[in-house]
C-alpha cells in the first residue's frame, strides 16, 4: 500500500511539475509595446510576373528579439489591392491570422504569392499592399509588391497564313506553335516568345527574328524571378524544348536573337530533303545558351552564323552532322553550371567516307570557321585531325595546344581569350578583357560585310578582334 501511494505522490509531483512549466510558458509573454517583431525585409517584391496566372511564393523571416515569447494578435493584408495576395505563415494559409506566438530569440516564416488580374495595357502595372501585424497594441507592416505583365496566350498554335508578331507585349506558348510550310512568321523587334515548360516551335516554312541591338527578339522559358537565392531562371536550361526547322523550312533569318533556357537550342532537320535542297537557317549577332544539350544542331541542314554567341550547354554547344556551315566572327564557348559537361564544344559527324559515313548517301560535312573563339571547359573539338574533310579554321583562337595544317590555318594555340565569365559567381560575359590576345588578332581580309558591326552595335573596324564581341574598355558592368 506504501508503494502505491509513493507512485501516486510521484506522479502527482509529475503533473505539478508540467502544470508549472506550462505556466511559465504562458506567464513568459511580453506585453510591452517595445518588444515587437522585426521583419527580414521592409518590401517583399515578387518582382514582374505575368498577369492571370499565380506567381512563385516568396517568404520572408519575423524575428522576436525579446527573450520572451510575443503574441502577434492579427497579422493580415490591407489595402486596395488585398485580394491580390495569399498568406501563409509557418505553413498555415488564412486570409488572416491570430495570436500568433514567437517564442524568445526565435523566429517563424511567412510566406507570399500572388494572382494579378489583366491589367488592360501594354506596359507593366506594379501593385502593393500592406502586411500588418500587430503586436501589443502597436501595428507595423511590409509592403508586399507585384508588376504584373499582360501576356499574348498561345495553346496548340499552328499559323497557316503569313503571320506579324508585334511586340505590344510577351507571347506565352504553353504547348506549341508551329509555322506552317509556305507561311512566314515575322517577329518585330522586341518580340519575346515565353515557353512554357515542355513547349517547342517548330518552323515548317520561314521565321524571320527581326531584333535590333536595342531591342533583340527573345526566345525564353516562362518563369521569372530566382530558382534560389543567387540563381535566377534566366540561367536555368531545360525550362522548354527548343526551336526547330524541319526540312520544308527554308530562308529563315534570325538577327540579334536571343534563344536560351531549352532541352534542345536550335535544331536543323533536313535529313529527309534531297541532296542541294537542305534547310538553310541565318544567324546575324545571335546568342544561343543555356541548353540541356545542345545550343545548335544541324542534321543535313544549312547554318550560316555571324557575329554569333553559342554557349553553356551540357552535352556540348555545336553539333553538326552533314550539311553546309560558314561561322564568321563566332564566340564558343561552354561553362555550363548544373551537370558535368558532356562533350567537346564543337562536334562533327558524317565527316567523310572514311570517317564516319551515316549510310544517308547525303553529302558529307561541309564546315568553314573564321576568325573565331573556341575556348571553355573540356576539350575543343571532336575530331583532332580533319585530314580529308571539308571542315576548316581559319585564324581561330583555340584552348588546346596543336599546330596548323590544311585544316588549320593561322590559327591561335593554347590561347585564353581572357573571357569576363566567372562562373562560380554565375556571371557569363564573353567579351573581351583588356589584356585578351584575340584583340586585333583576326584576319580582316575574312571578315564578312555582315560583321561589320557586333552584337552591341561597335563597328569592328580595319583590325577586328577575334570572337563574335568588339573589345570594349569597362565592358564588366
Amino acid at each position: 500500500m506504501k508503494k502505491i501511494l509513493h507512485i501516486i505522490a510521484i506522479a502527482v509531483a509529475a503533473v505539478a511539475a508540467l502544470t508549472g512549466l506550462n505556466s511559465c510558458i504562458e506567464d513568459g509573454f511580453t506585453t510591452s509595446e517595445a518588444d515587437q517583431p522585426v521583419f527580414a525585409v521592409d518590401t517583399l517584391d515578387l518582382g514582374e510576373v505575368f498577369t492571370e496566372e499565380p506567381t512563385m511564393v516568396h517568404r520572408f523571416v519575423v524575428y522576436n528579439r525579446a527573450k520572451k515569447s510575443i503574441s502577434i494578435s492579427r497579422i493580415a493584408v490591407s489595402g486596395e489591392n488585398a485580394g491580390l495576395f495569399r498568406l501563409n505563415v509557418d505553413g498555415f494559409g488564412a486570409e488572416e491570422f491570430h495570436d500568433v506566438e514567437i517564442r524568445g530569440e526565435d523566429s517563424i516564416f511567412v510566406f507570399v504569392d500572388a494572382n494579378l488580374p489583366s491589367n488592360g495595357t501594354m506596359e507593366p502595372v506594379k501593385v502593393t499592399a500592406s502586411l500588418d501585424f500587430t503586436t501589443n497594441g502597436v501595428t507595423r507592416s511590409v509592403v508586399l509588391a507585384a508588376t504584373g505583365v499582360d501576356a499574348h496566350r498561345l495553346q496548340a498554335e499552328v499559323l497557316t497564313e503569313d503571320t506579324h508578331f508585334v511586340a505590344d507585349r510577351p507571347y506565352i506558348v504553353y504547348d506549341s506553335l508551329v509555322v506552317s510550310p509556305d507561311c512566314r512568321l515575322t517577329l518585330d523587334a522586341g518580340v519575346k516568345l515565353c515557353f512554357h515548360d515542355g513547349a517547342y516551335m517548330a518552323v515548317r516554312g520561314t521565321l524571320e527574328a527581326d531584333g535590333t541591338v536595342e531591342q533583340p527578339v527573345t526566345l525564353c522559358g516562362d518563369r521569372m524571378g530566382n530558382v534560389a537565392a543567387d540563381i535566377p531562371y534566366d540561367l536555368m536550361s531545360n525550362q522548354w524544348l527548343g526551336l526547330f526547322f524541319t526540312h520544308t523550312s527554308h530562308d529563315s533569318r534570325l538577327t540579334n536573337t536571343v534563344v536560351k533556357n531549352t532541352i534542345q537550342g536550335v535544331t536543323i532537320d533536313g535529313e529527309d530533303t534531297e541532296a542541294g535542297e537542305a534547310p538553310m537557317v541565318t544567324l546575324l549577332n545571335c546568342r544561343l545558351r543555356n541548353s540541356g544539350t545542345y545550343a545548335l544542331l544541324s542534321f543535313h541542314g544549312g547554318v550560316k552564323a555571324v557575329g554569333c554567341e553559342f554557349a553553356e550547354a551540357g552535352a556540348g554547344v555545336v553539333y553538326l552532322e552533314g550539311g553546309s556551315h560558314t561561322f564568321n566572327h563566332c564566340t564558343f564557348a561552354n561553362y555550363y553550371l548544373f551537370t558535368a559537361i558532356g562533350g567537346p564544344i564543337l562536334q562533327f559527324a558524317h565527316l567523310s567516307a572514311t570517317l564516319d559515313d551515316d549510310g544517308t548517301g547525303l553529302p558529307y560535312t561541309r564546315a568553314d570557321f573564321t576568325n573565331s573563339i573556341i575556348y571553355g571547359l573540356g576539350s575543343d573539338i571532336s575530331h583532332g585531325d580533319l585530314e580529308g574533310t571539308a571542315v576548316t579554321f581559319r585564324r581561330c583562337l583555340f584552348k588546346s595546344e596543336g599546330t596548323d595544317d590544311a585544316n588549320f590555318i593561322n590559327c591561335l594555340w593554347g590561347a585564353d581569350p581572357l573571357y569576363y565569365t566567372v562562373r562560380e559567381d554565375y556571371y557569363f560575359d564573353y567579351r573581351l578583357m583588356p589584356d585578351s590576345p584575340a584583340i586585333g588578332a583576326a584576319d580582316p581580309a575574312l571578315t564578312l560585310p555582315e560583321a561589320a558591326t557586333d552584337g552591341y552595335g561597335l563597328a569592328r573596324g580595319a583590325a577586328p578582334d577575334l570572337g563574335a564581341y568588339v573589345y570594349q574598355p569597362q565592358a564588366q558592368q
